[in-house]
């Protein structure tokens, strides 16, 4: 990340709210993981390397952050959403697919997609009745996703 980027960041996360962080963090994520993917396919190991693992520190403060937040069924689909992707980030590590890391970019792009569209919403209502967030607001392919992994959310 350039040193533009990053002040670009640090202007559009002030004032932000919530959601405002989230999609800068989901804007993050999606960045590494197509800068690792770019990498992996100029056989550059060492930027591979380094994207991935700043990706992981990204996840690993998106699982904080839900750890931080309630419990309920869109806290378990993210825990187990995370979860997934930092397997997946790791598969791609040892197996040097750049294929992996872009469809894993793709997830996380549908899903600020959709983080994106509550914020809207959440805008266009009163400040002081914020629409809830629901599993059922998730992308199809995310909530059929966590489901079939629901019996691994215990682990």
């Amino acid at each position: 990340m350039t040193r533009t980027d990053l002040e670009y960041r640090k202007a559009a996360a002030d004032g932000t709210n919530g959601f405002g962080v989230l999609i800068a963090l989901y804007d993050t994520l999606a960045g590494d993981l197509r800068r690792a993917a770019e990498a992996e396919h100029q056989n550059d190991i060492e930027k591979r390397c380094l994207e991935v693992n700043h990706a992981l520190l990204v996840v690993g403060h998106l699982e904080d952050w839900v750890a931080r937040g309630s419990d309920g069924e869109l806290a378990q689909q993210l825990v187990a959403f995370y979860a997934s992707l930092r397997r997946k980030l790791i598969e791609a590590q040892v197996t040097r697919s750049a294929q992996v890391l872009e469809q894993q970019m793709d997830l996380v792009l549908d899903l600020r997609e959709h983080w994106q569209k509550i914020d809207l919403r959440a805008e266009s209502t009163e400040p002081e009745i914020m629409p809830p967030v629901h599993a059922q607001s998730l992308p199809a392919a995310f909530s059929a996703r966590a489901e079939s992994r629901r019996g691994s959310w215990s682990a």
